[in-house]
């Protein structure tokens, strides 16, 4: 079986697939179980992640009924009977629920061990291996983290913590299409992260780097003008450090 969060909620099972179709509630109670998976989450974080600090007298019992629901929605979905369910996957603990780790795949555990081992062949020297396995991480994401779950507090956390994760492996691929020589597929993996995070100091300077040793040193000085613009005028800083050395290397045709 294999469990999607880094997009929609989604769940795979032999030759059945499908989106989990769940209220938001219910959806977010089964998606902090699977971000726990085979860890019991007491009841309380689930009552906290649902209704923060205001929860209903009724907390606990709508949480028994969510878990039902999602249950349901996995014995739909899957095929199995709602013993199974209850018995080996969304699992009743003393004080808590479990999510069983023992008989599904997690995309989100997919991309750390491709991130990890990608990141190691990089520290020894393999490059174009390196290159592969950040490629196969970042092809993992079919959308961004819990995209159709009301998060909390604890859901958001990782939520953030998982995309800058992303954004990280985006600069280590381009930094590594960039030593390659392949600055124009590096532009084009940049364009669209550039875009949506305009005051990203990493991507922005890995952005003018490819830019600049592909022959286009005029936009790469441009894209330093617009984010220094939008960080004076949004957050009152300059650029720091290594991007202003980084423009007037590019200024100076270094």
């Amino acid at each position: 079986m294999n469990i999607g969060m880094l997009g929609p909620l989604h769940v795979t099972l032999d030759d059945r697939a499908g989106d989990v179709q769940l209220a938001p509630k219910p959806r977010t109670v089964l998606a902090v179980l699977l971000a726990h998976a085979g860890g019991v989450v007491p009841v309380s974080s689930l009552v906290r992640e649902v209704w923060q600090d205001d929860p209903p007298a009724s907390a606990l019992r709508n949480i028994q009924t969510y878990i039902f629901q999602a249950r349901r929605v996995l014995q739909d979905l899957l095929g199995l009977p709602p013993r199974a369910v209850a018995r080996e996957l969304l699992i009743t603990s003393p004080g808590g629920y479990m999510f069983s780790d023992k008989s599904a795949e997690f995309d989100y555990v997919t991309y750390r061990c491709l991130v990890h081992d990608g990141r190691e062949v990089v520290r020894q020297g393999r490059d174009e291996e390196g290159l592969t396995l950040l490629g196969r991480a970042l092809a993992v994401w079919r959308g961004p983290a819990f995209v159709d779950v009301a998060t909390g507090a604890a859901l958001e956390a990782q939520r953030l913590q998982l995309e800058e994760s992303r954004l990280g492996v985006i600069e280590d691929l381009s930094e590594l299409k960039i030593k390659l020589g392949m600055y124009h597929e590096a532009i084009s993996d940049l364009v669209v992260p550039v875009s949506e995070h305009p005051l990203h100091e990493g991507l922005h300077g890995q952005y003018m780097r490819a830019l600049s040793l592909s022959g286009d040193r005029v936009h790469a000085l441009s894209v330093f003008g617009r984010l220094r613009s939008r960080l004076v005028s949004d957050l009152g800083i300059e650029p720091g450090t290594p991007l202003r050395k980084l423009h007037h290397r590019i200024l100076n045709s270094e």
